[in-house]
């Protein structure tokens, strides 16, 4: 792939299907490529815990918020959140995966 679009993906809100679209290659394809390939994801740090739970300390604030949420199938994810980023980049402290509601 070229490096314009490996810029595009990773420093736009747009994602592989869209990509795909404009330059006539299945999104599908493209996805497994760009995250094998091109992007840095075999060496992300929390890689090995990703499914279960993700923490950016670098988003810690001295005000927090904590919601569930529940998406499709079932799932179940605690969502901690600093509100001086205001749902912005940053906001994300950390996920956690529940093992069912209730």
């Amino acid at each position: 792939m070229p490096l314009f679009l490996n810029r595009l993906i990773n420093t736009k809100a747009v994602d592989c299907e869209t990509v795909g679209f404009f330059f006539g290659v299945s999104g599908k394809k493209l996805q497994p490529q760009y995250r094998d390939y091109l992007s840095d994801f075999k060496e992300w740090d929390q890689l090995s815990h990703a499914t279960e739970w993700l923490v950016f300390p670098e988003n810690m604030g001295t005000h927090l918020s904590i919601d569930e949420t529940a998406l499709s199938q079932g799932e179940l994810y605690t969502v901690v959140t600093n509100k001086k980023a205001r749902g912005r980049a940053g906001s994300i402290v950390a996920i956690i995966e529940e093992d069912k509601s209730g």
